[in-house]
């Protein structure tokens, strides 16, 4: 994730290395937030939690979007939203970002 504004998630970096970075996203309440941010690169969410997601998009839309543990999704590059938790407990993502650009 680039190009970030400081939000209340919690990120740790679990490995960076020139091709990939790999991020676990937490979220210890309802409400907490990434901050608005745009991605640079493609990248894949695995999410660790049966729940919801509510994305913030640039033309004001609050999506909500269902999550399942470890059903994992795919973004390209350019995407910029606000990733809010939207659950009455504790949740957390994996991100995985492709670092190197596509041949």
């Amino acid at each position: 994730m680039c190009n970030t504004a400081t939000g209340s998630a919690q990120p740790t970096t679990m490995i960076e290395n020139v091709r990939t970075r790999v991020t676990e996203w937490r979220f210890p309440k309802r409400g907490d937030n990434t901050g608005w941010h745009r991605h640079e690169f493609d990248y894949v969410v695995v999410p660790q939690f049966d729940g919801v997601l509510e994305i913030d998009m640039p033309d004001g839309q609050r999506v909500t979007a269902p999550m399942k543990t470890g059903i994992p999704y795919f973004r390209e590059a350019g995407v910029e939203h606000d990733v809010i938790n939207g659950n009455d407990f504790e949740c957390a993502f994996v991100e995985i970002e492709f670092l190197d650009k596509p041949l």
